[in-house]
């Protein structure tokens, strides 16, 4: 299945951070062709394995998402609701959202709010009932929404909410697809809770135990009007080979490893140094005694909002490298 295809299909399934249920059916019937073995854990990761007699090797990408939470519902029918992950209320503003029973409705702010200093108790959700009575019938306490914005391309540029990070889980479906035989223990993870503190990826990792593991992830990106540099990579311009973020400094022999199989393969590469925001990656690399840790990264523009956007290439850049990570002779360690 191509990329985009790939990206469609992934973002019909709900899966806010804690309720991961739905995406990870989809991805567990998309990697079960393609695996040896795909288990979920109590956490709610999804394992998906492909044995080799090599080192254990983690390939690790978020299948969460950030999104909303109902905490109230006012007798005048309309919702309140607190965030699932990083969300900034001004990046909200009329944006259509849509709950797991397929209730939809629009985020609005307040007549009164200060757009300057606006915060989400400033906002609503209008799932357009009547009273409180029928709100109730429609929703409860306790729901999840994600955006529901619309998903396209623009040249060779998507479009989509959750770019962040279905595009990797994207990547790491096509990884499964082009591997015939492996020659390491191969352990994609598709992991629970990113958004909300790392979660899923500690005890994925404690569980596997692995040698080698790079994230899969997207990164800030300093090629907008006006960046204020909080990233170093562009648009167009390969695949991501993270250095650090705020969550980790990856060793430099996955580093080197990545860039020289980029060079040996052709692969368009660009070096990943976020001032701010982490990945998986800063959960796996304390696991237990320590794991040798490095990051793939596409680049994503306006990263959290409902309009993320990513370059397809980028995307297929990220493909070659893992696979060839994946299939590199690695050492027992």
């Amino acid at each position: 299945m191509e990329l985009f295809e790939l990206i469609q299909t992934l973002n019909t399934a709900h899966g806010p951070s804690g309720d991961e249920g739905a995406v990870r059916e989809v991805i567990a019937a998309l990697a079960r062709p393609h695996a040896d073995e795909v288990t979920a854990d109590t956490l709610g990761n999804l394992i998906v394995r492909k044995r080799g007699s090599g080192p254990k090797v983690m390939l690790c990408a978020h299948m969460d998402s950030t999104g909303l939470i109902v905490t109230h519902i006012e007798k005048e029918g309309f919702l309140r609701v607190g965030t699932l992950g990083g969300i900034a209320a001004r990046e909200l503003l009329y944006t259509p959202v849509r709950f797991k029973n397929g209730v939809r409705g629009v985020i609005v702010p307040e007549e009164k709010a200060e757009f300057g200093k606006l915060k989400l108790d400033a906002c609503y959700v209008d799932i357009g009932a009547k009273d409180e009575e029928q709100a109730r019938r429609m929703v409860q306490v306790g729901d999840t929404a994600v955006y529901d914005t619309a998903i396209f391309l623009s040249g060779d540029k998507v479009v989509s909410p959750y770019l962040d990070n279905r595009i990797s889980c994207a990547v790491l479906l096509r990884v499964l697809e082009e591997l015939d035989a492996c020659p390491n223990d191969l352990y994609l993870v598709f992991s629970a809770q990113e958004e909300v503190g790392l979660r899923g990826a500690r005890t994925a990792a404690w569980s596997i135990d692995p040698d080698y593991a790079l994230a899969v992830d997207v990164t800030d990106v300093d090629d907008t009007p006006g960046s204020e540099k909080l990233g170093t990579v562009r648009l167009g311009q390969g695949a991501a080979v993270k250095v650090m973020d705020r969550s980790v400094i990856c060793h430099p022999q996955l580093v080197e490893t990545l860039e020289r199989l980029a060079g040996e393969r052709e692969v368009p590469v660009q070096r990943d140094i976020m001032r701010g925001g982490g990945t998986d990656a800063g959960a796996i690399h304390t696991t237990r005694m320590g794991v040798l840790t490095g990051g793939v990264s596409v680049p994503c523009r306006y990263i959290h909002t409902p309009t993320e956007m990513a370059d397809l290439g980028d995307a297929a850049a990220c493909v070659k490298l893992l696979a060839a990570f994946a299939q590199e002779e690695l050492t027992r360690l």
